[in-house]
């Protein structure tokens, strides 16, 4: 089996389970994800299964979607709502002044990895130092959030509801925007809608997953890539890991990532067109 599963992960398990269970599923060894979604998230999560594993890392890195709720007047170790309380307040803002705290977290942003983060630091995990009461310097990150808003469900909790780039920690904003209104706010709900290109109508539960569960071609992930069709000979060449004169393909593109198809639409694999010449990138032999 070769191609890729969209998971819709359950609330209370690991990343790392929900795709042992695709093994014992599927009973395909070669079984990996992308984008680690912590035990008490829920939503997309992208699974390579077979030789789909070796596509992983030419995924293209699209903005991903969150749904989220958080609580105003309580601060976690966590940042969410499973960890030690740290604090509590009385004192919440009204909704118009977390609407007005809100604009500082749009476009261009520096978080600071969680300490209970998958996140290495001198070849640790951070969430393994958190575990041990010890904590490490981090580096600032820069990520982007292209949309962000919010809906009053209560005094305390609001739904938020954003899109962001890789690697935007949503319990961070959350709790830098308590720290902003100066009360605390912890995440106590979250749930990925959007990752990799692909959605919650994608996507299959766990629960539904069984051994004749349809997988998503390789090249369906790869489909913002441009796409470039090669001749027989060509096919043979690149799929033996030759490259081709740029000049003999029909392509106008620009330079970078391309999706290379040979005789009857076969997917060969993706290649990086760069200067005079298409080399291979990785191939997907059949």
């Amino acid at each position: 089996m070769n191609g890729f599963l969209i998971l819709d992960k359950p609330a209370e398990i690991t990343s790392f389970s929900a795709v042992r269970h695709v093994r014992r599923c599927l009973s395909e060894k070669k079984v990996g994800h992308s984008g680690t979604l912590d035990p008490m998230a829920t939503g997309v999560l992208t699974v390579a299964v077979g030789r789909a594993t070796a596509f992983l890392e030419l995924l293209p890195d699209h903005d991903k979607s969150y749904e989220s709720v958080f609580r105003l007047g309580l601060t976690t170790d966590t940042l969410d709502i499973t960890g030690t309380i740290l604090s509590r307040s009385d004192d919440i803002p009204d909704e118009a002044a977390v609407r007005s705290a809100l604009d500082a977290f749009r476009g261009e942003i520096t978080q600071l990895p969680p300490m209970y983060s998958a996140v290495k630091v001198n070849g640790q995990r951070l969430y393994e130092l958190a575990r041990q009461g010890r904590e490490a310097a981090r580096q600032p990150r820069q990520a982007t959030v292209c949309a962000l808003d919010c809906e009053r469900l209560s005094e305390r909790e609001y739904a938020l509801r954003l899109s962001c780039s890789s690697g935007t920690y949503v319990r961070s904003i959350i709790d830098d925007l308590g720290r902003a209104l100066g009360c605390g706010a912890v995440m106590t709900y979250l749930r990925r809608t959007r990752a990799n290109g692909f959605a919650l109508s994608d996507a299959v539960r766990l629960d539904e997953l069984s051994p004749d569960t349809p997988l998503l071609p390789v090249e369906r992930a790869m489909e913002t890539y441009p796409a470039v069709y090669v001749t027989e000979k060509q096919a043979v060449r690149f799929s033996n890991g030759g490259s081709l004169d740029r000049e003999r393909l029909r392509f106008e593109g620009e330079d970078g990532l391309v999706r290379v198809y040979g005789p009857k639409n076969a997917f060969l694999g993706v290649g990086t067109m760069g200067g005079d010449a298409l080399s291979v990138k990785k191939l997907y032999l059949v």
